[in-house]
């Protein structure tokens, strides 16, 4: 195939703008799939991504489109994710393309993912064809949506597409637009070989396989890779393209989007952003990578056995290889013995990662209280990093704390202005601007605390906008707050995983509200027990478990009172010995009981 008929493009778009099923439209008119073979979702290959309804990991396919001109192309297509959480994903994705499907929902407009990935695929200098999606609803609002993104990237009208993926309207503009707007790639195949390592994945019986896209030279069997990033140097055993299940080609030219197989053992020897090399046609230079980016939300993840802590550790690696945002470091808790902590890119990439390790690992996991990563500076001039309260200095040795905020963008219909505001004021948040896309669509602009935001605050607000305001943010720096750690006592013993770092103005009520929520959650004991909220070492909060009591006088028929006062005395006294020595069971909901007792 020459290079000059090949085109590397992906799709990009807010949450349910419909990629996925513009995708299923392009596989469907490209015979890539016949009819009865297809499904909804089709590049959505994991069960969670089709019970929620969203991309999770980015998806490469090769399409081979017959055109017009009688010229057979090869469309080399990477579906991405949505969601706020997966946006390095989208990055990732960019990096292998020459061009984008800007996709807009006709109902909804433009929105905050579609801005925050327009921006991404111009910093990549990405050739961008504007489509708007859904045109054939009642709700369509074509005109207002044009207008919108020609704000957005300064395009001529006619050169937006007007499409609708489920009934198949616009598509073969769409392939139009493809071949004949988006430059093809470089034939660079004579040069030194270089490929640039966008994802991989891991089998059990061929190691872990990196995907590529090779921009120059060739990789083909029997050559030696070698990496930029390590010294290894593995011989390659196979090469392939992406047709939904991987198929096996003579080789990888420049230009082409595909995998390698060098039985590549060591899981840490791949790294996303990494450029492949061949021994035999060496490079000199890397391709330029990804920036690395840096988790925002930490939380510990340990398992229900101990027994199967190295299991645990396995699939987190098996896990890394396919998400490299994701981190982890071992620790050890008081309260649930030896686990990781974990950094991720948000709540739902927490959800999603504990999800696939209960589901593919068939792991039983316990999580602890999500925490963001804290500046901590010393009195002795030194600066630390805190991901964890169990890590956070005395309090006598803290001149102040920082915590991370970020630029955040809110898209919002102008009537739902007022209840958005309130509810940023209620999260601290810094008013910047308010921007109007058209007259009915507005664009406000907050500093927000980034610990005030990963818990409620999406759920908050699609409610208060009845779902039509859109969320996406970045982070900015680090600020001084008046922040405090909040310990909570079961039984007079402190739980380092339940401990959480919050705002002084919220710290009682959080601790009240908390220990109230652990009282509903924690069973029962045969002896009393104290649940204490305390602040500094000082308790602002109490509640107490009742024990459960045990009629021992029930066998006693008349005689002597004197006789049940013994038999009661006896009972307290073993309930007192209990209580020195018994140990509280705590469920997994107490762990998460802290993203319940918002006081908001």
């Amino acid at each position: 195939m020459k290079t000059a008929h090949i085109r590397n493009f992906c799709i990009i778009a807010h949450i349910d703008h419909g990629k996925s099923t513009l995708a299923d439209r392009l596989l469907e008119e490209t015979n890539t799939l016949s009819k009865k073979d297809m499904k909804a979702q089709v590049l959505d290959s994991m069960d969670l991504e089709r019970e929620r309804g969203i991309t999770i990991k980015s998806h490469p396919i090769r399409m081979e489109y017959e055109h017009h001109d009688g010229v057979t192309y090869v469309l080399n297509l990477i579906d991405t994710p949505g969601h706020v959480d997966f946006s390095y994903e989208v990055s990732r994705s960019l990096a292998a393309c020459e061009g984008a499907l800007l996709l807009v929902d006709a109902a909804q407009g433009v929105e905050a993912q579609t801005v925050s990935n327009t921006y991404l695929a111009i910093e990549n200098n990405l050739t961008l064809i504007p489509i708007i999606n859904k045109v054939d609803l009642q709700s369509a609002m074509i005109d207002d949506v044009k207008m919108q993104m020609v704000e957005l990237i300064g395009c001529d009208e006619n050169d937006i597409i007007e499409a609708s993926s489920k009934s198949g309207i616009g598509i073969q503009d769409i392939f139009n637009a493809i071949i004949n707007r988006i430059a093809p790639p470089s034939d660079n195949s004579e040069q030194k070989s270089r490929a640039l390592i966008f994802d991989s994945m891991y089998d059990n019986y061929k190691g872990a396989i990196p995907y590529v896209r090779v921009f120059d030279g060739v990789l083909k069997k029997g050559m030696t890779a070698q990496f930029f990033s390590h010294d290894r140097e593995y011989e390659i055993t196979e090469t392939g393209h992406f047709v939904l299940e991987k198929v096996k080609t003579k080789e990888l030219r420049a230009g082409d989007v595909g995998y390698v197989v060098a039985s590549i053992r060591d899981m840490g020897h791949i790294e996303p952003g990494d450029t492949i090399t061949v021994k035999e046609n060496k490079a000199e230079e890397q391709l330029p990578g990804y920036k690395k980016i840096k988790p925002m939300v930490f939380s510990g993840l340990y398992p229900a056995e101990a027994d199967d802590y190295e299991q645990l550790r396995r699939a987190l690696e098996k896990l890394q290889l396919n998400d490299a945002s994701l981190e982890f470091t071992p620790e050890t808790s008081q309260a649930l013995g030896f686990g990781f902590r974990c950094g991720f890119l948000g709540l739902l990439h927490m959800e999603i990662i504990q999800e696939r390790l209960e589901r593919e690992f068939n792991l039983d996991l316990v999580t602890t209280t999500p925490n963001v990563v804290y500046q901590v500076l010393l009195r002795s001039g030194e600066k630390v990093q805190v991901d964890t309260p169990a890590k956070m200095p005395p309090i006598g040795d803290i001149e102040a704390i920082l915590e991370p905020m970020v630029s955040a963008e809110i898209l919002t219909p102008k009537k739902y202005i007022g209840s958005i505001m309130t509810l940023c004021q209620k999260k601290r948040g810094i008013y910047k601007n308010t921007q109007y896309l058209s007259p009915e669509k507005a664009q406000l602009h907050y500093d927000l605390p980034l610990g005030e935001i990963i818990f409620d605050f999406y759920d908050k607000l699609k409610s208060i906008s009845s779902g039509y305001a859109s969320f996406d943010y970045e982070l900015k720096e680090f600020q001084k707050a008046q922040l405090q750690k909040l310990d909570i006592l079961i039984h007079s013993e402190p739980v380092d995983a339940l401990s959480t770092i919050c705002h002084s103005d919220h710290a009682y009520h959080r601790g009240v509200a908390l220990c109230s929520k652990l009282k509903e959650l924690i069973p029962r004991q045969m002896f009393e027990v104290a649940i204490q909220a305390a602040l500094n070492n000082r308790i602002i909060a109490r509640t107490t478990i009742k024990a459960i009591k045990k009629n021992v006088t029930a066998k006693c028929y008349g005689g002597d009172i004197t006789r049940k006062r013994k038999l009661l005395e006896k009972q307290k006294a073993g309930k007192k010995r209990m209580k020195q020595i018994g140990s509280v069971e705590l469920p997994q909901e107490a762990f998460l009981a802290i993203l319940k007792s918002d006081n908001d």
